[in-house]
């Protein structure tokens, strides 16, 4: 299994790192993506990188919460790291109109710019979209083209948004909410070609059943799994299997 999205850097991983990835890797996840925030996680993200060369994998972006008044300067150090080496996605970057909506307009405009630089290196993109499905798919249609793709992280919209999604090229990225009595996705969720589905856990948050309301981590990704399987009445080795194949397409993983 491939856990395509996974905070794995940040503070709440500080007491227990290492064995929250080893808990994982003996769950069955091989890899871990993993989105950027803002500068300030830049080092944390090349550390862990460092640490595991071979299973873990960065992306860089400006998170759409995290736009503020200096996110100029915030995008342009995320040009110069897209520039200075490689990357597996630009993400994750949106929008998020849950928290903030003061800086609407300046997250729409990062959220083009990033895009832009996706497609000119040939990068698939990981959106965030919280109460933004409309603004987000507005700046998806000005940017529509073959080189567009990528996945919609955490998704939790309707069956329409899904569809547009994928109309997008744009994979589902299915994590903890699945396994929510109110989540709802999963009500329709068999109704989507497994082929537009990877799975997440985006640890620290949104940890699963059981687990609802405790810190995340990618050794959940199984329960995900486990329920993504009862949705299509399919094995729990199929659903790895397919979901793993789609993350490889996404990230053009060879091995």
């Amino acid at each position: 299994m491939i856990d395509t999205h996974t905070h794995l850097y940040v503070e709440a991983f500080d007491e227990d790192r290492e064995e929250a990835i080893q808990n994982a890797i003996s769950e069955g996840i091989t890899d871990f993506y993993i989105p950027a925030i803002d500068s300030d996680y830049h080092q944390r993200m090349f550390d862990l990188e460092k640490a595991y060369p071979e299973r873990v994998h960065l992306m860089m972006g400006l998170h759409p919460t995290h736009v503020k008044e200096n996110f100029k300067e915030e995008l342009d150090l995320v040009k110069y790291y897209l520039d200075a080496r490689n990357f597996a996605a630009v993400g994750e970057i949106g929008i998020d109109l849950y928290w903030d909506k003061s800086f609407q307009t300046q997250q729409q405009h990062a959220f083009d710019q990033q895009i832009s630089w996706a497609k000119s290196k040939g990068l698939p993109i990981v959106i965030h979209c919280r109460d933004a499905f409309d603004e987000v798919f507005e700046v998806l249609e000005g940017q529509q083209d073959e080189n567009l793709f990528g996945i919609f992280h955490c998704f939790t919209g309707t069956m329409e948004h899904a569809k547009r999604a994928i109309d997008f090229n744009l994979k589902l990225g299915i994590g903890g909410v699945v396994t929510f009595k109110n989540g709802k996705i999963d009500q329709f969720l068999n109704k989507i070609p497994l082929e537009s589905l990877v799975m997440e856990t985006d640890a620290p948050y949104l940890a699963p059943s059981p687990y609802r309301g405790k810190r995340n981590q990618s050794a959940y990704l199984s329960l995900v799994r486990d329920k993504i399987a009862e949705c299509y009445q399919l094995s729990a080795t199929e659903i790895s299997r397919i979901t793993t194949q789609n993350a490889k397409a996404v990230f053009d993983i060879q091995k």
